[in-house]
């Protein structure tokens, strides 16, 4: 895919969130039957609970998923920048999520002003090691995580789109 019209680029996920990279697993994310789509919109109360998570790619790998809000308290101010929101370790290729490690507890979104982007985020791990919570939610920082346990870059990564439940009218997303 041509990196201009790369939607992680498009919606600034490559670039607040993770660096650029080639992916080389596949991340399928659903809410209960709803698979998300890259910029898609959701609703909070369809995000309320825990999603169901499925990475494919290299046989025998394990991988750690981290999902964050690069825009916590707002787009306009995104101080908290990022907000972790679930953190799971040892995820088996091919199983879902359930198998895995949860580092942090799923936190469902709940965005009190603009349009919020959440990001997942997928790292292959090179072999089963213990990672360990951040003391806090509010302001982690994807690529340092990566990095102090030698994850690499991510192979794969998707986003959508989410605002309180009350909002009407505002941007939307191109993509």
């Amino acid at each position: 895919m041509l990196r201009s019209r790369d939607p992680l680029i498009i919606g600034r996920i490559v670039g607040d969130v993770v660096d650029y990279f080639d992916a080389s697993a596949r991340l399928r994310v659903s809410y209960g039957n709803r698979e998300i789509t890259v910029g898609s919109e959701l609703r909070p109360s369809q995000v309320a609970n825990q999603p169901t998570v499925r990475i494919t790619g290299r046989a025998g790998s394990l991988y750690t998923l981290v999902m964050v809000d690069p825009d916590v308290p707002g787009p306009s101010d995104p101080s908290e920048r990022e907000y972790l929101h679930w953190f799971v370790t040892d995820i088996p290729e091919g199983g879902d999520v359930g198998h895995g490690t949860e580092v942090v507890a799923y936190e469902k979104p709940q965005p009190t002003a603009g349009i919020h982007r959440l990001a997942f985020v997928v790292f292959r791990q090179a072999a089963r090691e213990a990672i360990y919570a951040p003391g806090w939610r509010s302001n982690f920082i994807t690529r340092d995580m990566a990095e102090c346990y030698n994850l690499g870059a991510p192979v794969a990564a998707a986003y959508f789109n989410c605002q309180r439940e009350s909002s009407c009218g505002g941007r939307r997303w191109q993509g």
